[in-house]
């Protein structure tokens, strides 16, 4: 007879994957008009198809497509508009990351306010290689909010460029949905950062009031389904806001209309610390997908010391509500190669074979009580 009081604590990945080599150097080759779209797509494809290949190869149940098309997990929905629709200036808004280097939004000069990408694509492309669970990853229409802070072009209020976001962006998270995703994760970078830019916490609280406005259009049932990932950044082995005391953030994180929260902690100097947090605000109808794997760190972990992060977790979170992942994506930007493809496989096998040994320890435990 199967036994019903197995322990499971589910695994998954944030998303994006080192691309390989030789997609990085096709990228080169297409943005020095040395290779045409047609050829790119292939090079795509296989990067598509391998990757999830690799994925299926660590045991994972659930499966994303490694980010591989996606220019970057901030502006995907607005990158072919970016020439016709937006500019650069110095007043744009910018994740500045400690070792100097940023990554600047688009400002908004062409009305109206419109996605050219849905991410449910993604999630079609990927079926053609795969029959597990797929994960989609969408960004915050908060991020999206700072292409437009202030109304600046004629008879576009900011008011209506909100509007506009909100429907985009329930859109895209609807179409995941109508797709099939196992579940859609909404990423939140910009919570902690927020708090560099406001340290009196409005911006953060404005932060989940917009994206509440779209979560609240789905159904409970719907919400069960759906996530918000938050890091201090993980971008070229730096990030943006680690100085940010966690604890600032995480009680108004918790007022997100979601089911499921993936939260960076492998990093974390103190993690009992932030687990007591964790404990203090999560809700019975939430799943906690807790940080075991440091995707900024080259060294790789072994499933010893995941196991380890796992049953520490385990103390403050219920068992039944408590999840692994990894801190962040490991190349969130297309020309980020700061992780070698090899060492994020890596470390995505320790990530599972980690918390395979947790279940385990967790499960003698039980018995041993019995």
């Amino acid at each position: 007879m199967e036994n019903t009081d197995r322990i499971i604590i589910p695994s998954e990945p944030i998303g994006s994957v080192p691309r390989p080599d030789e997609l990085i150097a096709a990228l080169r080759s297409y943005r020095y008009g040395r290779m045409g779209r047609e050829r790119l797509n292939d090079f795509y494809t296989r990067a598509v198809q391998t990757t999830i290949e690799e994925l299926e190869a660590t045991g994972s149940k659930v499966i994303t497509d490694g980010e591989q098309t996606k220019p970057s997990f901030l502006i995907y929905p607005i990158f072919d508009l970016v020439d016709e629709s937006y500019s650069f200036s110095t007043d744009c808004f910018s994740l500045k990351f400690a070792d100097g280097h940023q990554r600047a939004l688009p400002r908004l000069v062409k009305a109206p306010f419109r996605y050219a990408k849905y991410a449910h694509t993604y999630i079609d492309t990927a079926k053609k290689f795969t029959g597990l669970p797929i994960k989609q990853a969408v960004i915050s229409p908060s991020a999206l909010s700072m292409v437009y802070p202030v109304a600046t072009i004629k008879g576009y209020s900011h008011d209506q460029f909100l509007t506009d976001l909100i429907n985009e962006s329930e859109k895209d998270i609807r179409l995941c949905l109508e797709k099939g995703a196992h579940c859609i994760q909404i990423d939140f970078t910009e919570a902690r950062f927020s708090l560099k830019v406001d340290p009196t916490g409005q911006l953060l609280r404005d932060f989940v009031r917009l994206n509440n406005q779209v979560l609240e259009r789905f159904m409970f049932s719907e919400q069960h389904r759906l996530g918000v990932h938050v890091c201090p950044g993980g971008d070229q082995d730096s990030y943006h806001s680690y100085d940010i005391d966690y604890l600032k953030v995480l009680p108004t994180l918790f007022e997100l209309h979601v089911g499921n929260f993936y939260l960076q902690l492998a990093s974390e100097s103190n993690r009992q610390r932030v687990l007591s947090c964790i404990r203090e605000y999560m809700q019975p109808w939430h799943r906690i997908f807790i940080g075991v794997i440091n995707s900024v760190d080259p060294r790789v972990e072994t499933a010893e010391e995941v196991c380890e992060r796992v049953l520490e977790a385990a103390k403050y979170i219920p068992i039944e509500q408590l999840g692994t992942t990894d801190d962040c994506g490991f190349s969130p930007f297309d020309d980020d190669q700061s992780t070698p493809r090899q060492i994020a496989f890596d470390k995505i096998r320790a990530r599972l074979e980690g918390t395979r040994m947790a279940e385990e320890q967790l499960m003698a435990r039980k018995r041993t009580k019995i």
